[in-house]
């Protein structure tokens, strides 16, 4: 047996997406209600010409036979098919619009969101799930305006023709009537079987499109490793989910199809028999006889609702999904009342900040005061919670209990925008975004002159290899095959361009060698003079380099001095794992003014 996934294995699950969808659509009926409103406009005049058309080709028939007003009947004949060939086209070419237009709103809230949702949304939609649905979620709805209205019509064209046949003759109508409860029943059987398929489908294509976009991160480990079949075989494991839920979905939709198939045809025969004999009675004319079996073609062509209905919940399984991102609550909120970034030389002070994470307290009750201007290196054990530290500093997570403030106010307070703009961050493994070099030192800064860009390289060593490239700063980055150690280089030149009074390094300097680091820190102190900066460290060279160390040890500060005052320590030395010579750092003490 296929195991399905756990989301769908949850009960109720396929309700809550469909409920979901639901939602998401409401949502968008309101947001496009004008474009709607005329589309419903243009669907009503193609529906009350299709139903007007058989009245005037029976008049037409009428008029011929009696060979009176043949002119005016055809006349009003034409006039009717050319107003519904109109609204049938104007409905296509409106239709189409809205559906774009639907398509790119549900893309931009959903990118919205999973940039909001930050660090912490990726554990729960891997960027594998978030492309599916940002691509093919997202499109899916786009058919939504059309095909909801094209049911609307179905509808009212079904209720119309049996109204027609109704006023033609009360029989016609009663054997149309039969046949609308097993109609009925076969839609709903196939709404209730088809909504979970569809889910696990989807769910499947996302699970195959995140392993592949793992393994093509993780490319020259699995060719080192020589794990290409097995890496395949995992890669494809969703298969036969895959494959068991299409399965099933073109089992239920089958048997639907096959009965419909049956019903329409037999329906339109029983109404058109029942025609046949009222007009051997004398009890409808010839032309309402065309007119009838017209009538029953459109009525029995509700039957062709159900490949509408399979094609809307497509649409309410894609928006359901979408729906789910949405409703994800981003761990970081915008303050409600937000206050302004106060004026300041960038104080920091962390208060009874507790941050837990995989059922334990990472950091527990910390406090620590950082000088304005003070360059501050954050040591600790591995797993200590470094990162988790510099990271409440500019709400890139917010702590579970306790609060940060800057220059006095609780970053929470501030503006998101303006808190970012404040605090300045560079990374192990910094993201080279933007279409060129220029544009990835740039990205904070996107006014930068080029100037401006070249001095921030230089601060971060990373000039002569920029120059170096073909096309120098306006190299595409696709053209530019960085290592690690450029790659953070970059980083740093970006973090050093950015006008922030706080500058945070996060293990920003691990790829550099010794030598290049001590040459990109002595430049970086020259350009970050007088703004308040931490360094997460793991070298004793780089703590040395500090005016003060901030060791974390059992979840807080253990001890804020400089590096020459805690090496004496074991305890101190044990978090680096130093040896005499580690990092070039064989005497204890920094050289003074270091």
């Amino acid at each position: 047996m296929v195991r399905k996934p756990t989301v769908d294995a949850a009960p109720g699950g396929s309700a809550l997406l469909r409920a979901g969808g639901r939602r998401l659509m409401r949502a968008a009926v309101r947001r496009f209600r004008v474009r709607m409103g005329v589309l419903a406009a243009l669907t009503a005049v193609r529906v009350a010409a299709t139903l007007t058309t058989p009245v005037m080709l029976a008049r037409a028939i009428d008029a011929a036979q009696a060979q009176e007003n043949l002119g005016a009947a055809t006349t009003a004949l034409a006039v009717t098919l050319g107003v519904a060939i109109l609204a049938d086209a104007g409905e296509d070419v409106l239709g189409a619009y809205c559906g774009s237009h639907l398509t790119a709103w549900l893309r931009h809230r959903m990118l919205g969101r999973v940039l909001a949702l930050g660090p912490q949304g990726r554990r729960r939609f891997p960027t594998g799930d978030v492309l599916s649905r940002l691509t093919e979620s997202a499109s899916g709805p786009a058919a939504f305006p059309v095909l909801l209205l094209a049911a609307a019509a179905a509808i009212a064209s079904t209720a119309g023709a049996v109204i027609a046949l109704a006023l033609i003759d009360w029989w016609l109508a009663a054997a149309f009537a039969a046949s609308v409860p097993p109609l009925v029943l076969a839609l709903r059987v196939f709404v209730v079987q088809a909504t979970e398929p569809f889910a696990r489908y989807q769910i499947s294509q996302a699970a195959i499109a995140t392993r592949l976009l793992d393994a093509r991160q993780g490319i020259r480990t699995i060719q080192a490793s020589g794990t290409a079949d097995a890496e395949a075989r995992r890669i494809l494991a969703p298969l036969p989910e895959l494959r068991e839920a299409g399965r099933e979905t073109w089992e239920v939709q089958g048997r639907v199809s096959r009965r419909l198939a049956l019903l329409a045809p037999l329906t339109q025969v029983v109404v058109v028999a029942v025609a046949g004999v009222r007009l051997a009675t004398g009890d409808v004319t010839t032309g309402q006889l065309v007119a009838s079996a017209s009538y029953a073609a459109m009525a029995v062509a509700s039957a062709s609702l159900f490949d509408t209905f399979v094609q809307l919940l497509n649409c309410q399984v894609g928006a359901g999904r979408i729906e789910e991102v949405l409703a994800a609550v981003p761990a970081v909120r915008p303050p409600a009342r937000p206050r302004p970034v106060p004026d300041g030389p960038g104080r920091l002070r962390l208060r009874r900040v507790t941050v837990r994470a995989g059922g334990r307290a990472v950091l527990d009750g910390l406090d620590l005061d950082v000088p304005p201007g003070a360059a501050v290196a954050v040591v600790g054990a591995s797993g200590a919670g470094k990162s988790l530290l510099v990271a409440t500093i500019g709400r890139l997570l917010d702590p579970d209990d306790g609060h940060v403030e800057l220059d006095g106010v609780p970053v929470t307070a501030l503006p998101l925008p303006r808190l970012r703009h404040a605090v300045a961050y560079a990374f192990e493994r910094p993201a080279p975004l933007g279409a060129t070099v220029h544009d990835t030192i740039a990205y904070a800064r996107p006014d930068a002159t080029r100037a401006e860009v070249r001095r921030a390289a230089r601060a971060a060593a990373a000039d002569d290899f920029v120059r170096a490239l073909p096309e120098g700063y306006d190299t595409p980055l696709a053209r530019a095959p960085f290592s690690g150690g450029e790659l953070q280089r970059l980083g740093l030149a970006r973090a050093a361009l950015a006008d922030a009074r706080i500058v945070v390094l996060d293990d920003a300097t691990s790829s550099l060698d010794t030598a290049t680091e001590l040459k990109v820190t002595e430049a970086l102190r020259r350009v970050l003079a007088g703004r308040t900066s931490l360094v997460v460290a793991r070298r004793p060279a780089t703590a040395a380099r500090a005016d003060l160390v901030a060791w974390l040890d059992a979840g807080r500060i253990r001890a804020l001095a400089p590096h020459a005052e805690l090496w004496p320590d074991p305890g101190y030395r044990a978090v680096f794992d130093a040896r005499p010579a580690a990092d070039g750092a064989a005497a204890p003490e920094p050289a003074a003014g270091a």
